[in-house]
């Protein structure tokens, strides 16, 4: 029996493993199983490690960027990113993948307008790592936000509305609304928020997180991150099973 798993802490909010289970069932793959590993430290990764016949593991919040230390090789967006999210665990050697940035490209550019150029990236994690590669490659200026001032970032106390003014794309890469904590919001000044904006939420669950609630009641165009997760699941099985 094939194992593949999510690695993360907590997973209370995940679907990993009810759409790796829902797939199995509807494709007839009787040979494979998914299972959740709830790591409170990255150090217990060694000992899901041992676990028999386990080809593959996917990567979640908090551990990103942490996880590429027990990597043998990654691709060069990982390597450039600092973030992983899929290995592929083949002769007891660790490979490292990025398959966030297939999900949030192929979602976020179904919804984008030529007016929304410039985009502010909220959290400063491993899943805002992909984003930022992302927004690279598509040539949108951007700009990370984050409680702490570490570079060139706004902190979020910063934001006004000549800043709400001057990025319309405006992306939570932050855990932030996640189930159970589903009345929690970046703080943003909403208050500016237009119909000219597009609000992308990588958090799936709730399906309408406040965020998204609160761009909607300003008519902006609004994404969660649900296709994203599908996406990068399915890259996932590709690459584990190559």
């Amino acid at each position: 029996m094939r194992l593949y798993g999510l690695i993360g802490y907590p997973l209370s909010h995940s679907f990993s493993k009810k759409y790796f289970d829902e797939k199995f069932a509807n494709e007839g793959i009787a040979d494979a199983n998914f299972q959740n590993f709830s790591l409170d430290n990255i150090s217990m990764l060694h000992e899901i490690l041992t676990q028999k016949n386990l080809n593959g593991l996917a990567v979640t919040i908090p551990y990103k960027k942490s996880v590429i230390d027990f990597l043998y090789e990654s691709t060069d967006a990982v390597k450039q990113m600092g973030a992983c999210n899929c290995i592929k665990i083949s002769n007891n050697k660790l490979s490292g993948f990025n398959t966030d940035v297939i999900g949030f490209e192929k979602s976020f550019i179904k919804q984008l307008k030529p007016h929304h150029t410039k985009a502010l990236i909220l959290g400063t994690g491993g899943a805002a790592s992909a984003v930022e590669f992302v927004l690279q490659k598509l040539k949108i200026e951007h700009e990370f936000v984050s409680r702490k001032k570490v570079g060139t970032e706004f902190l979020y106390s910063e934001l006004d509305q000549n800043i709400i003014d001057e990025y319309s794309i405006i992306i939570n890469a932050s855990p932030i609304g996640t189930y159970p904590d589903i009345d929690e919001a970046p703080a943003i000044p909403y208050e500016f928020i237009t119909s000219k904006h597009y609000l992308f939420d990588l958090v799936y669950n709730p399906d309408e997180t406040k965020f998204l609630q609160y761009g909607k009641s300003k008519n902006a165009t609004i994404q969660n991150g649900l296709e994203m997760l599908e996406l990068q699941a399915e890259e996932n099985w590709k690459i584990w099973n190559e």
